[in-house]
């Protein structure tokens, strides 16, 4: 072990202990959610009762719901129950030829996913600082896993309207009150027309564990450069930008081919 200039002690690749999280097991998925019930505030509902067309601009996650248990049987296996919350903005149109209104309404779907998690039987205790006050004390960590579910933004496939039905399928969820406030804070119990909209999804889910792990060490990530203030005025900052021709100018498709063209995977065609 040496010094480095500012006499902290550094380690020239060896071998360290440090507390991370270790994914066990991992899976990727890409799913189609068709026909999702959007649910509407009652003033949406009225909108969409009486639209001649109803058109799917955007779709993103609002919130995510993860519930973890053991698969009995099965040790070291776990079931992650997951609960999407999907905001969907939809474009309604009153009449022909004329500007939409946009509309927030609310999707959910379920998914269940089985990975290995390992087994521990240890409970984990720890603390948070506390300035001028006894160290809190976090609750004990079960021996489980941490699930963690990583979501691209929802592709918005397509909606459909269609009269509702007197078997049609009721919220069986509980919403957060901070998701129901996407839609003013309330869903519609009553209308005569039902929104289906079809999401496609993107998602990687994992099962983690902290572990102590052994790697080498070969310096503190100390920063290189000094951070330097501004103190320009708007415009002479303006100066130093490069004019952004490409803004102007789209290139083709030729020239955004990688490799300058071929079959697109990186080789020319011969």
């Amino acid at each position: 072990m040496s010094e480095n200039l500012n006499g902290n002690a550094r380690d020239n690749g060896a071998p360290v202990c440090i507390d991370a999280r270790r994914v066990y097991d991992s899976c990727g998925d890409k799913d189609c959610l068709s026909d999702l019930p959007v649910y509407l505030s009652s003033a949406s509902q009225t909108l969409i009762d009486n639209a001649v067309n109803v058109r799917i601009r955007n779709a993103e996650v609002a919130n995510v719901m993860l519930d973890i248990e053991p698969v009995p049987f099965n040790r070291g296996f776990y079931s992650i129950d997951i609960t999407y919350f999907f905001g969907v903005t939809l474009d309604v149109f009153s009449s022909p030829n004329t500007a939409p209104q946009q509309v927030e309404g609310l999707c959910v779907s379920d998914k269940k996913v089985i990975l290995y998690g390992s087994e521990g039987n240890v409970r984990v205790f720890s603390s948070d600082l506390s300035v001028d006050d006894y160290d809190t004390q976090n609750t004990p960590a079960r021996s489980l896993p941490t699930a963690n579910v990583q979501v691209a933004k929802p592709i918005a496939l397509a909606v459909t309207v269609k009269e509702k039905q007197s078997c049609c399928r009721k919220l069986n969820h509980k919403i957060p009150n901070a998701i129901l406030q996407r839609i003013g804070g309330n869903i519609a119990e009553n209308g005569e027309r039902t929104v289906l909209a079809t999401l496609g999804v993107f998602s990687i889910v994992q099962l983690l564990r902290n572990v102590q792990m052994l790697i080498p060490s070969y310096d503190f990530c100390v920063p290189e450069k000094q951070c330097q203030s501004s103190t320009d005025s708007p415009c002479e900052m303006f100066s130093r930008l490069d004019f952004p021709t490409d803004e102007f100018f789209p290139p083709n498709a030729v020239d955004s081919a990688p490799d300058g063209g071929g079959c697109g995977c990186g080789c020319s065609e011969e």
